[in-house]
């Protein structure tokens, strides 16, 4: 069994602060921690966009099919602007994006292209209105498609020549903390882009801005090559109002370690696609107009029967399979609420009460991946629990290792 990556480290975890005396160290979760600085406001400025697409310190992160371009399980493979140049055109930012809108044909296609931020610990990095400064990064979409197949399968070819490939695996969770975290941004906005092609109002074709992170349902189409008149759309709904404009969707899940009401005992599920003695903490949706501490004892009670009282919530991870922000909790049951009746909704195959001391040693020796072999000193039949890239891991970790003592941890 391979050693799990690091996490990410908190953001001023050197810093003395009355919150984390109080409360402990922020805790960051794998997928989280990007060393870039999004500098979000920059996505509208097409000089700005221009200069970053062709600096010499500019990387590219490219997918095929949303898989990434990687050199080993544990390293992304990234590409220069020559070499995307024939995919992309010249500069694809030389006009504004109200130009562009403008002059919309829904009949070219355009590869996705999405500004991911800056590096700024690369001193030879682009400086941008002395303020802004860093190596930028994109995400660029080669999957062969359309009036770029050629051109797509030619680059796919020359990169797998040098010994790289597009990782098949569905998560990539091998990879060090902080290319986890590129990776999730553009995996998300690169699939996001990918299942909005149309607008939810009016069905037409929709048009990617602002570095990639909205999309636009444009006023008119010229809708083919050969005539360069624009044809008005018919009126949309998205063109009044506050803005004519959609955004990358992010869905909030309560993911949760639920502790028995005298503190002695974890609540555990097993999922019926998960196999046989590989438990995890429950999870589910939030649903509209809930709060987190709802959301947490709804999906207790529907999935387990068990009732929860007080909740509080311990750490967020983004989860880009495919557009998820895990928000975990610990909650703990009520007095007389802790049967356990699998009744309500079938989602799980089985719950069951575990003590600390049984989680404990499955957290030290039966953690892995679905599929993957646990570590060395795991005994036939014992827990199995998630990996430490795994929220569900930091949660039960959290549980037993004291976070609910109230001790001050810096």
């Amino acid at each position: 069994m391979t050693a799990p990556p690091a996490l990410p480290e908190p953001a001023h975890a050197e810093l003395d602060s009355m919150l984390s005396r109080k409360f402990g160290k922020e805790v960051a979760n794998y997928f989280s921690g990007s060393p870039l600085n999004r500098v979000s406001f920059l996505r509208t400025d097409h000089a700005f966009l221009s200069q970053a697409l062709k600096h010499p310190s500019t990387s590219f992160l490219l997918f095929n099919n949303l898989n990434p371009l990687v050199k080993s399980p544990t390293q992304l493979g990234y590409s220069l602007y020559k070499d995307v140049q024939s995919l992309i055109g010249e500069d694809p930012f030389t006009k504004s994006e109200e130009d562009l809108i403008k002059e919309y044909n829904s009949s070219t296609y355009i590869p996705q292209l999405i500004f991911l931020g800056l590096d700024d610990r690369n001193k030879e990095g682009l400086v941008y209105k002395d303020h802004y400064k860093g190596a930028p990064y994109f995400a660029l979409d080669v999957t062969p498609k359309e009036s770029v197949t050629t051109a797509a399968e030619s680059l796919i070819a020359s990169l797998e020549s040098k010994g790289l490939e597009f990782s098949k695996g569905r998560m990539h969770l091998s990879l060090p903390p902080e290319e986890a975290a590129i990776y999730a941004a553009a995996r998300h906005v690169l699939d996001w882009n990918s299942r909005n092609p149309f607008c939810a109002a009016c069905g037409h074709r929709t048009f990617s801005v602002n570095g990639g992170f909205k999309r636009t349902c444009p006023p008119a189409d010229l809708a083919s090559s050969l005539d360069t008149s624009s044809v008005p759309r018919p009126p949309c709904a998205t063109r009044t109002g506050v803005s004519n404009l959609s955004f990358p969707r992010t869905d909030p899940t309560v993911i949760m370690a639920v502790v028995s009401h005298d503190g002695s005992k974890i609540l555990l599920g097993r999922g019926k696609r998960f196999p046989p003695l590989w438990y995890s903490t429950l999870a589910g949706f939030l649903e509209p107009a809930e709060s987190v501490e709802e959301a947490v004892r709804r999906e207790v009670w529907e999935e387990s029967g068990v009732h929860v009282g007080r909740v509080v919530v311990h750490s967020t991870q983004p989860w880009p399979y495919p557009a998820n922000l895990m928000i975990g909790a610990i909650g703990q049951a009520i007095p007389g609420g802790e049967e356990i009746h699998l009744g309500h909704d079938a989602e799980l195959a089985d719950a069951k009460w575990y003590t600390a001391d049984e989680v404990r040693e499955a957290l030290r020796i039966g953690t892995s991946g679905i599929g993957e072999g646990p570590g060395p000193e795991y005994k036939e039949g014992g827990l199995r629990l998630p990996p430490g890239t795994a929220i569900a891991h930091q949660l039960l970790s959290a549980v037993v290792g004291g976070f609910l003592g109230g001790e001050a941890k810096i």
